[in-house]
């Protein structure tokens, strides 16, 4: 009588291993397919994953002066030949100007730049604004 709950017992044990196994085998599977998943997206939206803050003033020959950080929020990708939306505004708000600068650098994941730029602003601008356009992949 105690050998048959002695052989259920060790058989128990020989299936639960082998399921744990076989567990362990699938969360990695999991994890590996998660992990290209999120490659792909940040690949397909890099603006989402990179942020542009700065500030503007004028120089002394009356150029405005644009400074600004840019920060790569990705987890695994890297970006290049980043393009900025810089737009030029009136105090009505009225869109007077727009202008793409490039920035060939490349920011890995986690990783900020500066940069710095130079334009003649048109007549009547009260406010700047900048946003992220596009960005290349690092491959």
């Amino acid at each position: 009588m105690k050998k048959i709950p002695l052989f259920l017992l060790f058989g128990l044990i020989i299936i639960t291993s082998c399921k744990t196994k076989q567990s362990k085998n699938e969360t990695k599977d999991k994890y590996e397919n998660s992990k290209l998943t999120i490659e792909e997206v940040e690949k397909k939206s890099p603006e989402r994953f990179l942020t542009v803050t700065g500030k503007d003033k004028h120089n002394i020959i009356g150029q405005t002066v644009v400074k600004g950080t840019i920060t790569n929020k990705a987890t695994v990708v890297a970006y290049k030949d980043v393009v900025i939306l810089i737009s030029f505004f009136s105090k009505t708000g009225a869109l007077l100007e727009e202008d793409e600068e490039v920035i060939y650098e490349t920011l890995k994941p986690g990783t900020s730049n500066n940069f710095k730029s130079k334009y003649f602003a048109p007549k009547g601008t009260d406010n700047i604004t900048m946003k992220i356009k596009t960005a290349g992949v690092e491959n």
